[in-house]
């Protein structure tokens, strides 16, 4: 399905497929050194979630959102999370049948650490990302 008219050429066929790939790669990464430091990748999205909020009154529900779960599976994530000691539920001030979830001690300096790896990763494809970008008409 074409929607602006344009044939799709071998060269974005190739553009598309180098893209994937390097996102690919990238994701491989991430797992690698969330692996390295104890944790499964679905648990350092959460974490990264929770500290990503521009609100302070993160939810099981919100977790469920940005990682495109279930509810039931999210809770089960934040129970896991809850059990390794890297986050907290505290009743919400508003509705008493809601829990927020705070980051423990432990989970902000793991956080930390994955994020300045992921970062300085990033820089490191952004040349070869913008390139590609640049390709995908």
């Amino acid at each position: 399905m074409m929607t602006d008219g344009h044939e799709l050429t071998d060269a974005d066929y190739a553009a598309l497929a180098e893209f994937r790939y390097a996102l690919r790669q990238f994701q491989a990464f991430s797992e690698r050194v969330a692996a390295n430091c104890g944790l499964t990748p679905q648990q350092h999205q959460a974490l990264l979630a929770i500290r990503a909020a521009a609100h302070a009154n993160v939810s099981v529900g919100y977790v469920a959102e940005r990682l495109s779960l279930k509810p039931h599976s999210a809770t089960g994530l934040i129970d896991r999370l809850e059990a390794l000691g890297l986050v907290t539920r505290r009743p919400s001030p508003d509705d008493g049948r809601q829990a927020l979830l705070e980051l423990m001690p432990r989970a902000q300096t793991l956080l930390r650490q994955l994020s300045e790896t992921h970062r300085e990763e990033i820089v490191r494809l952004r040349p070869m990302l913008t390139e590609l970008l640049a390709r995908i008409d």
